[in-house]
């Protein structure tokens, strides 16, 4: 890459897990640095994130923030940020980063940007005041962009970038027997997996639905990956399916799995974007997902999965039961993946869209 940017952002992640937007956030800094930027990184004490640059050409600086309640950093950060004197802040978390983030900017006399990473409506009142804060707002879906649209946030604050997933570790999965073995999976079982929160909004009560209401005979397997306060709930609710449903936790090296699914359903009522759809894509795996929020950014409808209304499990189940029978266009689905993510969510594409927000934020008088 190119080292001809002469220009210093300092990025604010307060994220203590290295995956969703940290992992975003990673790949970003990384990607700036081959291009010369000279990139400041304030994160809480201990988080992955910093533990991750520790060392390298990214300067961290640990920051405490305890949540959007936490005044005291509006005046933590802008202390740095009047330190650091770069040329842009760029806000990355939701959590105590956003509101005050800005305000912190605002106090020390740099321009900050905001990345929007969901879909959550606010009140129109609220947003519009909100956003005031940020020279630009980078959502990582047009979904997400047409929500502050919709609640009066000025067009000429609003860009899409959308988030990247790096291809090459979703490419090469473990076998399908170590799968098997791994979950207690049989292996003449279709396997469907599902990546997400256990928390409402993912919509794993509606797949169960679906699977209740299945008709095809072919013998099934679940195995649903992630962590949330329904856990018990749901694991409860799975046992009167027909159908053995798998919890699998969360699981910090889903790169060696996701590619041994013969399909991922992601049910959810609402999503910004959907990273797991984007790494499912990239492993070649056929995908079931709702249309809403930004998800037919992520899926597009016959070239890499089939969508569904959200909450809909009847058009779920027959959706369902079209993918299972018919082994030919899963794999059709499954070929599209990995060359929608060349084309559309690569880390270069990703990086090069946040730099061209910061050099027209820079040109900007």
């Amino acid at each position: 890459m190119s080292r001809t940017e002469c220009m210093k952002i300092v990025h604010v992640e307060t994220g203590l897990h290295l995956y969703g937007g940290a992992q975003q956030v990673a790949y970003l800094l990384a990607g700036l640095a081959d291009r010369g930027v000279d990139n400041v990184l304030v994160c809480p004490p201990g988080a992955a994130i910093g533990q991750h640059f520790a060392g390298s050409a990214v300067k961290v600086i640990e920051v405490p923030c305890s949540g959007d309640a936490d005044v005291g950093f509006v005046f933590r950060l802008a202390r740095v940020l009047r330190a650091e004197r770069p040329d842009l802040v760029h806000l990355h978390s939701r959590r105590g980063a956003d509101v005050l983030g800005g305000l912190a900017a605002r106090k020390a006399g740099v321009r900050a940007i905001l990345s929007r990473r969901v879909d959550n409506p606010e009140a129109p009142w609220l947003a519009r005041l909100k956003y005031q804060l940020f020279d630009r707002v980078i959502c990582i879906s047009q979904g997400i962009a047409d929500v502050l649209l919709s609640e009066g946030v000025e067009p000429a604050r609003v860009r899409v970038v959308r988030s990247a997933v790096d291809a090459a570790p979703w490419t090469q999965p473990e076998s399908r027997a170590a799968f098997c073995a791994e979950f207690g999976v049989d292996s003449d079982a279709i396997i469907i997996g599902v990546v997400a929160q256990l928390i409402e909004r993912k919509g794993h009560r509606v797949l169960f639905e679906a699977l209740a209401r299945r008709r095809t005979t072919q013998k099934l397997a679940i195995v649903i990956f992630g962590q949330g306060p329904l856990r018990a709930a749901l694991e409860a609710e799975s046992r009167s399916l027909a159908v053995p449903v798998h919890f699998a936790g969360f699981r910090r090296d889903l790169t060696r799995w996701v590619g041994c699914l013969d399909l991922l359903v992601h049910p959810a009522l609402m999503e910004g974007l959907g990273v797991s759809l984007l790494q499912a894509s990239a492993a070649g795996v056929p995908i079931i997902a709702s249309r809403a929020g930004g998800m037919p950014e992520a899926v597009r409808d016959g070239l890499n999965g089939l969508l569904v209304p959200p909450g809909d499990a009847q058009c779920l189940q027959e959706t369902l039961d079209e993918l299972i029978e018919q082994p030919e266009l899963r794999r059709r689905l499954a070929d599209g993946g990995p060359r929608l993510i060349a084309e559309a969510f690569s880390v270069d594409t990703m990086v090069d869209g946040n730099l061209a927000v910061y050099r027209e934020r820079r040109a900007t008088p």
